[in-house]
């Protein structure tokens, strides 16, 4: 469990470091390494009943976005003006970096997006470097010029999310609470830093996910590697490190033969609970998550049905689990959570609305009208969001961490409150009147119909020497409860039935979050169950396009599928009471292969196995098969390490 002392090393360019074990032998780590304690860890391992050690590791994922790397640049033919047009989630930061390729001052270069075709935290960084590229060959040709990626390209060489490697040491007592735990991440970052850091940072902000571990240790490192670099992907690192801390809780209740959903219930955060980070917050909507969640899914029944379907059947076992996920919102770098906005209203009566945000299909223009809407006091229909573009809106944030609606939503929440109030002396001449007639009427009157909202955002921090901070504005909560079938003989599996409760707060648009609430776990039970990255013996990614590489499909959603939104929950720390939902949910699915562990578990013990055994994610039908060491499977000799060369690395 030393493996992170050492300093780093400087890798020679040429060499097949693909792996993190490599990465681990040779120091070779991005600076600076992460670490964060509660309690005394180590003394704590001396007063437990049992100690388990385990390993675990999680494939990386491709965004696979419906609309790839795209961007179209150009020059407007004076002063070295260049127009952008690019599918990126930051604006900002795609101007910047094209002014300083070109040397050319921010203000000669116009970004705008009208929408984009998906995202999930691939269209910040690396689109800025493809818009650069692009942006001097429109310089050097003085024509406009087009880039778009594709598929296999677009996969090759943008990275993803970071693989996994992580060795944990839990301690606990015979009645299954947990006392002491001690985990190691190592990610796979790849041949750049990117945003390696920060996703470590995440992973440790939230492995402690909704449990009350008295003597909690993280420490975190990302790997250099000669890979592709991996960045930003939808949960930023925590569906990685929550994995890691489910599967041992998990291990916990094999270890003791008793049922995982027992143990996570038993050390659930209660009460005025305090994280590992000493951020005070209440832990009441979890835990009604859970108990709802447990009741609308019917879970004793149901489990007790499943146990006698397994008895019934030798090839085909049912398993059923139910996970939460404690998910923090806004950035811990404090400057990004500040937003604004430019709204006209016309003298027809029509309302223009600009923000900083970008619309990738999570509604956010929709979002924003339905403010602009209420604060105006004005139908939807009078007003429009033309687009995204850095000369309505200069220096905006990343349209990501679950923020958007948050920051964006204040700031033309702002814009329209001033507008409203500007309007009022018109409104008491003539309190009878029609929109159209005040806002002419206020035109006639030389007031000014146009306004920028500005939103500062909460001062969040993280103090990595102290442990200690403020790095989220709040908590969004969930709880899964998944069934799946299993064919034990040929790894296939079904999902027979999910139920998801969400905490969401007082939802702006129930519709858009309930959808988004269902693409995040199809994208969470690909992530676990389905998509896997194949690189050859050299490094070269085999899975490139969607022959080689699977998403989830329709064939894919549950049978029945149920989400629910927590009743009675408030927000002060956000637009109307709401709460961010785009990244919280993808963790819970996780309960898909956590169900699929539990199957997995009961066609063990007809073969005569019990205790914790390893099963690695994503659970592909191979490894499921294997996993459950059928009389078959078993008869296969195990290959000696080093006697043949694989086809294909997982990494």
């Amino acid at each position: 469990m030393s493996a992170l002392k050492g300093e780093p090393q400087e890798l020679p360019v040429m060499g097949c470091n693909w792996h993190v074990e490599e990465a681990i032998e040779k120091s070779s780590f991005y600076e600076p390494l992460r670490s964060i304690e509660r309690g005394k860890v180590t003394e704590a391992f001396k007063t437990v009943d049992q100690i388990h050690e385990g390993e675990f590791r999680m494939g990386g994922q491709e965004h696979f976005y419906l609309e790839t790397q795209s961007m179209l640049v150009v020059p407007v033919g004076e002063e070295t003006e260049f127009n952008v047009y690019v599918s990126s989630q930051h604006l900002s930061f795609t101007q910047d970096a094209i002014a300083e390729t070109l040397g050319i001052p921010s203000n000669r270069v116009t970004c705008h997006v009208k929408r984009i075709g998906g995202a999930f935290g691939g269209k910040v960084f690396k689109t800025a470097i493809l818009a650069c590229i692009t942006s001097v060959a429109a310089w050097k040709t003085n024509r406009a010029v087009r880039c778009v990626l594709e598929r296999g390209e677009d996969m090759l060489i943008t990275g993803g999310r970071h693989p996994v490697l992580a060795k944990y040491k839990v301690g606990f007592m015979h009645d299954g609470r947990i006392v002491a735990a001690d985990i190691q991440y190592f990610i796979n970052a790849g041949n750049a830093v990117d945003e390696s850091v920060f996703v470590v940072e995440k992973i440790l902000l939230h492995f402690d996910n909704a449990y009350n571990i008295p003597n909690l240790r993280g420490r975190g490192a990302a790997c250099r590697t000669n890979l592709p670099s991996n960045t930003a992907f939808r949960g930023f690192g925590v569906p990685q490190g929550l994995m890691v801390l489910e599967n041992m809780i998990n291990d916990v209740a094999m270890a003791l033969g008793r049922p995982a959903d027992q143990i996570r219930e038993m050390n659930m955060y209660e009460g005025p609970s305090i994280t590992h980070y000493k951020f005070a917050f209440s832990p009441e909507n979890l835990r009604r998550c859970w108990q709802e969640c447990k009741e609308k899914c019917e879970f004793s029944a149901r489990r007790s049905a499943a146990q006698e379907f397994n008895l019934q059947h030798r090839w085909r076992k049912r398993g059923m689990a139910i996970v939460p996920v404690k998910f923090g919102v806004a950035f811990s770098e404090s400057f990004l959570n500040q937003a604004a906005a430019l709204v006209h209203i016309y003298k027809d009566g029509s309302v223009l609305v600009s923000h900083g945000g970008t619309e990738m299909g999570q509604g956010l223009h929709t979002k924003m009208q339905q403010v602009a809407s209420r604060e105006l006091h004005i139908p939807a229909s009078k007003i429009y969001i033309s687009e995204t573009s850095t000369n309505t809106v200069p220096n905006t944030s990343p349209s990501a961490a679950s923020y958007g609606t948050d920051a964006n939503g204040m700031a033309v929440k702002d814009a329209c409150q001033i507008l409203y109030q500007r309007l009022e002396p018109i409104r008491k001449k003539n309190p009878k009147g029609s929109w159209e007639s005040w806002v002419m009427a206020a035109f006639m009157d030389k007031i000014s119909l146009s306004v920028t909202g500005f939103y500062r955002g909460p001062d969040l921090y993280m103090d990595w020497e102290k442990m200690e901070g403020q790095p989220y504005a709040y908590f969004t909560f969930g709880v899964c409860c998944c069934e799946v079938e299993l064919d034990c003989l040929t790894g296939d599996y079904r999902t027979v039935r999910t139920d998801i409760v969400a905490d969401i707060g007082k939802s702006v648009n129930p519709s858009i979050d309930i959808g988004q609430i269902e693409g995040a776990f199809m994208q969470g039970l690909g992530l676990f169950t389905l998509e896997e990255l194949k690189f050859s013996p050299a490094g070269h990614l085999y899975t490139r396009g969607p022959s080689q590489y699977k998403i989830p499909a329709v064939c894919d959603v549950p049978l029945h599928f149920n989400v629910y939104l927590l009743s009675n929950s408030d927000n002060p720390h956000a637009i109307y009471s709401s709460k961010g939902i785009g990244e919280p949910i993808l963790f819970l699915g996780s309960t898909a292969f956590f169900a699929i562990k539990d199957a997995v578990s009961a066609a063990r013990s007809d073969s005569g196995l019990f205790g914790p055994f390893s099963l690695n994610s994503p659970a592909t039908p191979e490894r499921i098969c294997l996993a459950c060491a059928s009389p078959l499977t078993q008869k296969i000799p195990a290959s000696i390490p080093g006697s043949f060369t694989p086809w294909a690395l997982n990494i």
